[in-house]
């Protein structure tokens, strides 16, 4: 319990002017003058009176000491640490969990709590992900308003997300699509409402893709990005859509987020023919043109709208998976980047044949394209059955013109839109999958042939010798290196299991560097005919061969075993130059194998030596 004592002078002050009032920052007290008949004084927030009195004068003993609110069990509610500090106290989450708000500390009263870090366990494991997801559809399913619904997704959204956080938040906003979609029109003041709904909604929107969640969308594995981009997308088309159905009278609703802008347009039947919905868009513009009509239905309406991503294009960009996982859309991969803003547009009308598309047109600005790169108009391709097949196609688009900045479109569907740069010399699809069908091949064919000349080196004993030794476990090594390669360098989606293959090709291909290092000084002591134990020389050579690249990756491991494993491959990571940890020494074998250009008459010494004995076999 912490004392505050506070000496005489600190109480002793002249009543005047009466009742007056005054901290006295040392003591953080309260002290009240009260006219000429003295004064009492109140301990300040946080502290109390050593009797328990709520008023007290120096004379009678009484000083301010700090309340230890930590001394209540469970004032910070669950799996939450609570810290006593003067006047106050914060709570802080246990190791394994974390704030719901991302703070590092909290207060009961703020609405944080402590949920489980499942981005530490998780690895986006499909069991963990659907688990916490339902752990959070049971926290917030209470919550039947639409607009506390939204805050409430918007204010868990709001901190630093993890990969698994924004997940999860995603597949909640997806499956609390149609509650939020459904609006009560006997509430009063049904359009400020329906006003508000959307804004709460675009802001939570923006939560998942504004520029600083990019890195964290990074750290996910293509096709996890990819599927839970495509449900954010089809997710706010779907529910703008569904409440702006809700709106009484022909509205234009704007607005504006820092990542995220949306533009409604909703109009009865008489106002068909005269409406031209559009939006300006980044120094650009996307506009829809309706199907010409001699006569429209008596009743009905309409709601057209968009929404622009400004940040997302990257995250979209045709997949960078490693060599050995083919791409599935054929026609959709020859693409490298997305350079501009990615644009939705969707209509609704009731009924169905009020408003027909006949073309939609729009113009993106993007940064400036050299002559060697070409741009294309493209959209972006799923089904609402299967998000996670999700590609970029340019079927139904045309480009109509384009500049080093700007690019317009001609498209006769409706979905998202973007503007893509390829270079005109890139490998299409087609060619990409015959480039991986013969590395498959050719590796195939390498680890039979390794297989046999295994067989060879250790079952026919009338070869055995120091030289089959070696390059038999040369060919074990490289044997199980490319299996190993072969069979798991895209498993990328457990972290633990794509850092253990990373971690057994890191071992396996520097073993067969040390065994080729191991026969370049063997090659070395026959030539020049040295004289060896040849038991000692065994024992050394398999130290040498299976030791030291584990002393490597051991070491490795130790200081950054977080590079084992890419979200994109199972192989080192090159951030912070971990890939030297392979290159280095490889480099070093390289090295000591071969002799450098002064040495050049050594080089022939040996050189002639070794063709002699070659002569006398």
């Amino acid at each position: 319990m912490k004392q505050i004592l506070l000496p005489w002078y600190h109480y002793y002050l002249q009543c005047s002017p009466p009742c007056a009032m005054r901290y006295t920052s040392s003591a953080l007290v309260v002290i009240t003058l009260c006219g000429n008949r003295g004064f009492n004084c109140f301990c300040g927030e946080g502290y109390q009176t050593s009797t328990g009195k709520s008023r007290f004068t120096p004379s009678g003993g009484s000083y301010c000491q700090d309340i230890d609110e930590c001394s209540e069990s469970a004032v910070c509610g669950d799996h939450a640490v609570c810290e006593n500090v003067n006047g106050g106290f914060n709570c802080f989450c246990r190791e394994g969990y974390q704030t719901s708000t991302g703070k590092s500390q909290f207060m009961p009263n703020d609405g944080s709590y402590c949920q489980e870090s499942v981005n530490s366990n998780c690895h986006l494991e499909h069991a963990c992900i659907a688990a916490n997801v339902n752990k959070t559809l049971k926290r917030i399913g209470p919550i039947k308003e639409q607009l506390a619904l939204l805050h409430e997704i918007y204010r868990n959204s709001e901190g630093e997300l993890s990969p698994v956080d924004i997940i999860t938040y995603i597949e909640v906003l997806a499956q609390s699509s149609p509650a939020l979609g459904y609006m009560n029109n006997t509430t009063s003041f049904k359009d400020s409402r329906f006003n508000s709904t959307l804004t709460e909604f675009v802001k939570t929107i923006n939560n998942f893709v504004q520029k600083n969640t990019l890195k964290i969308w990074d750290q996910l594995p293509t096709n996890h990005r990819r599927l839970h981009l495509t449900k954010l997308m089809h997710t706010a088309e779907l529910v703008t859509l569904r409440i702006s159905q809700n709106f009484q009278k022909t509205t234009q609703f704007d607005l504006s987020s820092t990542d995220v802008a949306l533009k409604v347009f909703m109009f009865d039947s008489s106002h068909v023919k005269h409406a031209h919905p559009h939006m300006n868009v980044d120094g650009g513009y996307v506009k829809i043109f309706p199907k010409r009509k001699t006569s429209y239905d008596s009743t009905g309406s309409v709601v057209v709208a968009f929404l622009c991503y400004k940040s997302i294009g990257p995250l979209l960009s045709p997949s960078d998976d490693f060599l050995l996982n083919p791409q599935n859309d054929e026609n959709s991969e020859e693409k490298e980047k997305v350079i501009s803003s990615v644009v939705s547009a969707s209509i609704s009308s009731n009924p169905s044949t009020l408003y027909e598309l006949e073309k939609i047109t729009f113009t993106l600005s993007h940064g400036k394209v050299s002559d060697k790169y070409r741009t294309q108009c493209a959209f972006w391709n799923y089904s609402a059955d299967a998000m996670n097949n999700g590609s970029w196609s340019s079927e139904g688009c045309e480009r109509t013109y384009s500049n080093d900045t700007h690019t317009s479109c001609r498209c006769n569907h409706l979905t998202h839109f973007a503007i893509l740069m390829s270079s005109s010399t890139s490998i299409g699809i087609k060619d990409y999958n015959i480039l991986t069908r013969i590395t498959q091949l050719g590796i195939i064919i390498s680890l039979v042939c390794l297989a046999v000349c295994i067989f060879t080196f250790w079952f026919f004993s009338e070869i055995q010798s120091t030289r089959t030794t070696i390059h038999k476990n040369l060919c074990c090594s490289l044997f199980l290196a490319e299996l190993v390669f072969l069979v798991g360098v895209n498993i990328n989606t457990n972290k633990l299991v794509c850092s253990i293959i990373a971690g057994l090709l890191h071992y396996f291909f520097l073993a067969a560097f040390a065994w080729m290092c191991i026969e370049g000084i063997h090659l070395y002591l026959i030539v020049v005919g040295i004289i060896y134990n040849k038991g000692f020389l065994h024992k050394n050579f398999y130290i040498f061969g299976y030791l030291s690249p584990a002393v490597v990756v051991g070491f490795s491991a130790s200081v950054g075993y977080k590079y084992y494993g890419t979200t994109k491959v199972c192989w080192l990571s090159t951030e912070n130059n971990f890939i030297w940890s392979f290159i280095g020494p490889a480099c070093l074998i390289i090295l000591v194998l071969c002799q450098p250009p002064d040495n050049l008459a050594f080089q022939m010494f040996t050189l002639f030596n070794l063709l002699s004995m070659i002569g006398h076999l």
